[in-house]
């Protein structure tokens, strides 16, 4: 009480605009995200406080699959999205509404992500590896999903067709991992995180992982025209996330060895913090520690490569390329 008594009314007040003035500095983005580990630097960001000292106050939107979170950001729902590529996504982008500013999730041989998963029945009767996939009845959450993607280059690689293959879209995570278990598909794609606890139940059985099958760019951050045209808002958020990619990649994946992520007092900090936003057991989250790269690099070639297949397939408009979907003042190309 002594000091503010000797500070004159004129500097109280100026110092009080400036409180107000740092304050409205501090600018708000809402982010469209999955519960899993694929988005771990996001959740780092946010545990951390690394998006609060970019100068954001971000609020975390939840979804159960890829393509709505597109949608999500499209209709400004949510500014940013973090997630898989889809074929809905990419057809969002053809039309001019969203541009990938970022890469995320990468499938890479060692770290698992997501899975071909066998049901019981099917697997006792012979599908036994990702090459047995041929003429199987397979689970994925949508049409022109990630994982649908996936099961092209698969077949890709394995001289099959996959109009052989009967896909079944079930919409979520969910409702695939419940149709593998009730046997009502042979086998589905999941990540790792929900297809565990199926695994260690006796419901499944693990046929092996994409990464070290096909690896290809997963995930992007991605973003509206209209939050573009923030770009203080737009760089922020990128940095804070660069922050958490190199943290991310520095402790959690260094530590990884035939798939798991060490458990010591270096990294089960941000393994808990991983655990926290999954509602995952830590034990659960060291055997599915998705790659990322440090510097948030978007594998551009790959990402062409996706555009082109799916577009060859029916499942994303014809009439653009990579160069029209990316923003290339944001994208760090690898």
């Amino acid at each position: 009480m002594v000091w503010f008594s000797r500070v004159p009314l004129a500097v109280l007040l100026l110092l009080a605009a400036a409180g107000v003035t740092r304050a409205d500095d501090v600018l708000k983005a809402k982010v469209g995200v999955l519960r899993l580990s694929s988005s771990a630097p996001v959740f780092i960001a946010q545990d951390k406080g690394y998006f609060r000292d970019a100068g954001l106050a971000v609020d975390l939107k939840f979804f159960d699959a890829a393509q709505p979170i597109a949608v999500a950001t499209t209709s400004g729902d949510v500014d940013f999205g973090v997630t898989a590529f889809t074929a809905g996504l990419y057809n969002l982008a053809g039309k001019g509404t969203l541009k990938v500013i970022g890469g995320m999730s990468r499938e890479k041989a060692g770290y698992p992500l997501i899975g071909y998963f066998a049901s019981n029945n099917a697997y006792a009767g012979g599908l036994k590896t990702p090459k047995d996939l041929a003429g199987k009845r397979i689970a994925v959450t949508q049409v022109g999903s990630s994982f649908h993607y996936s099961l092209g280059l698969l077949a890709d690689k394995y001289g099959f067709r996959l109009a052989d293959i009967k896909v079944l879209p079930m919409q979520s995570l969910s409702n695939a991992a419940a149709a593998l278990r009730g046997e009502t598909v042979d086998a589905a794609l999941l990540p790792a995180s929900t297809a565990r606890k199926l695994i260690d139940d006796g419901g499944a059985k693990l046929l092996g992982w994409v990464g070290d099958e096909t690896p290809w760019q997963l995930g992007a951050v991605f973003a509206s025209p209209k939050t573009l045209a923030n770009k203080p808002l737009v760089a922020k958020l990128l940095g804070a996330l660069e922050r958490a990619d190199r943290e991310y990649h520095d402790v959690i994946l260094a530590s990884v060895t035939d798939g798991r992520a060490a458990v010591n007092d270096t990294t089960r900090p941000l393994l808990e913090i991983i655990a926290k936003y999954t509602n995952l057991p830590l034990e659960q989250v060291v055997g599915n520690c998705a790659y990322i790269d440090p510097d948030g690099k978007l594998d551009v070639k790959n990402v062409a490569n996706q555009i082109e297949w799916l577009q060859a397939q029916g499942f994303v408009d014809k009439g653009f390329a990579v160069d029209a979907i990316i923003a290339r003042d944001y994208v760090k190309p690898d």
